[in-house]
């Protein structure tokens, strides 16, 4: 039997204030695309999902908790999120206009149309390292998917969110008792390192099975309170 491969193909291309994006579909698969840098596409979904599990399974029994999503992305988190009742809340924070777009009205909407239109989502176009500098909001939880993880970032720029600067920034948004959760493609003890060292507690790691190579990951990290 011979092999056929499809090449991708472009959907749509911007230029924004942090590089190039792309989103393209490849057989059946959508990809997006930063800088050159794969950063996700609609062919799983199991790690994105277990971010906002693994969560809200850590928080305690308080009710209709606030959850913040950082990074839209393919919409696997946000779409999860959005069928949990006892979420009260929902904002999702991402920085690229494109990938907002794509899921107003765009290729991704049939993934989130549901979860956008529910009247708990917020979306916040922003930066997140900035938004939680900056905001004088807070979350019961947070779920931070914004790139390949702490140890493989697509821009210079979002290495500060995993620094104990951009740590201490997150535990100061988030509740007593909130949780910390985030994505990475692969396991980093140095990370957990450093979240125990920015005061977080309940330190762990969640993998993704996986039938060969490294498993994605959600590190986890409790507020004290």
């Amino acid at each position: 039997m011979t092999a056929s491969y499809e090449t991708p193909v472009v959907l749509d291309r911007r230029e924004g204030p942090y590089g190039e994006v792309v989103l393209r579909r490849h057989g059946s698969l959508l990809q997006i695309i930063a800088n050159g840098c794969f950063l996700m596409d609609t062919s799983d979904g199991r790690s994105e999902r277990l971010l906002v599990d693994a969560a809200l399974a850590a928080l305690d029994d308080r009710p209709r908790p606030h959850v913040l999503i950082g990074g839209l992305g393919v919409g696997f988190s946000l779409a999860h999120a959005a069928r949990q009742e006892r979420w009260g809340a929902i904002t999702v924070v991402e920085r690229e206009r494109a990938i907002v777009d794509w899921h107003r009205a765009g290729p991704l909407a049939d993934l989130t149309a549901e979860a956008l239109a529910d009247p708990r989502t917020e979306v916040v176009e922003a930066d997140l390292l900035a938004y939680v500098n900056e905001t004088s909001a807070t979350f019961d939880a947070l779920c931070l998917d914004i790139d390949n993880g702490p140890d493989w970032t697509v821009t210079e720029d979002n290495r500060g969110l995993y620094s104990p600067a951009g740590l201490a920034s997150c535990a100061r948004v988030l509740r007593p008792g909130g949780v910390l959760a985030v994505w990475s493609a692969k396991p980093s003890p140095e990370f957990e390192g450093t979240l125990q060292n920015v005061g977080f507690q309940q330190v762990r790691t969640e993998e993704i099975p996986v039938a060969r190579g490294v498993p994605d990951v959600v590190h986890l990290g409790v507020r004290p309170g």
